[in-house]
């Protein structure tokens, strides 16, 4: 961890998540999506049907966005506000948890309002499920795991590779992200050319995943429940990242996730997380997003203090070699 600021990055990463909670995604001009336009426009140029080609694209892209990051962070490592301003506009950038609530939201509203085929039309923003193959109940659902899943993408994971590598942690970790959505699926075009993203964003992913795993049991109405099925029921996910935080927000929610779904004409029968609670119902999406948003609070404490923990052990080792 990067003896830098902490000062800077506590103001900077604060700024940051106060813009994502009152603006959201700003709709026009997302660097998010100006990357994925250049992830694409790499993608054209190396495509094969094989792994060293995506590997090759995910260094490309992943570590041409860190890098550039990088260099922004040097320039202005000197000039408190002008690091200040950096890092709140990476942190901007990077979090995606309002967007995320706003979204849910919108599709528990029309659950509610038994308003199924607005629910559908909505959903593809939110998950990549097939919304026709779906009823309220596993909209509902496919809702909760989208939000407990992309709270940890969207928002926990930036924070932590941001607290142990500032902006271009920050950066790195969003390109991986995105790449991983963008090629990181089992089709027949991504099965090999993804498989480099897809394995990054696992390694990048597990720190994030695991402590909003730890967070939810934390800040959750059921801790207890929600320990029990993380330890129980966490391994039992074919992803290594998305199972602990699902299973720990089916216990702390009282909810049971997983099971059959659809994406895109392909069906996949998965585990049950939390077998012995109750299906999920649309006012639990409301639930949902209120742990959500408590987890999301709770990580960027963990954040800066884990970075100024960072620095004062890099400043006593500094001096500790010094003297000696």
């Amino acid at each position: 961890m990067p003896a830098a600021d902490p000062l800077g990055f506590a103001c900077g990463a604060a700024l940051g998540f106060a813009c994502d909670l009152v603006l959201a995604d700003p709709r026009r001009g997302h660097p998010v999506a100006a990357f994925g336009r250049a992830a694409q426009a790499v993608e054209h140029r190396l495509w094969r049907d094989h792994r060293g080609h995506g590997t090759l694209h995910a260094l490309v892209c992943a570590g041409g966005a860190a890098a550039s990051a990088a260099l922004l962070a040097r320039a202005t490592k000197n000039h408190r506000a002008a690091d200040i301003a950096l890092t709140a506009a990476a942190t901007w950038a990077v979090l995606g948890g309002t967007s995320l609530g706003r979204e849910a939201r919108a599709i528990g509203w029309a659950l509610e309002a038994g308003d199924l085929d607005v629910a559908r039309e909505r959903l593809p923003h939110l998950c990549g499920r097939d919304p026709q193959s779906l009823d309220g109940q596993q909209m509902a659902r496919a809702v909760v795991e989208s939000v407990a899943e992309n709270t940890s993408d969207a928002v926990v994971g930036a924070l932590v590779w941001g607290a142990f590598a500032g902006v271009p942690g920050l950066v790195g970790f969003r390109a991986v992200n995105t790449l991983d959505a963008m090629v990181g699926h089992k089709s027949p075009r991504y099965r090999r050319f993804g498989w480099a993203s897809a394995r990054l964003d696992d390694v990048v992913g597990w720190p994030g995943a695991r402590l909003t795993a730890a967070l939810a049991v934390l800040a959750g109405p059921d801790r207890r429940g929600a320990l029990r099925v993380a330890r129980r029921d966490a391994g039992r996910h074919p992803s290594p990242n998305a199972g602990p935080v699902e299973a720990a927000f089916a216990g702390a929610l009282g909810v049971r996730l997983g099971g059959t779904l659809a994406y895109a004409g392909r069906v996949e029968h998965r585990p049950v997380l939390g077998a012995e609670n109750r299906p999920v119902a649309a006012a639990d999406i409301e639930r949902a997003v209120r742990l959500s948003r408590r987890v999301s609070f709770l990580a960027l404490g963990a954040a800066v203090g884990a970075r100024a923990l960072g620095s004062v052990i890099g400043r006593t080792v500094k001096r500790s070699g010094t003297g000696g």
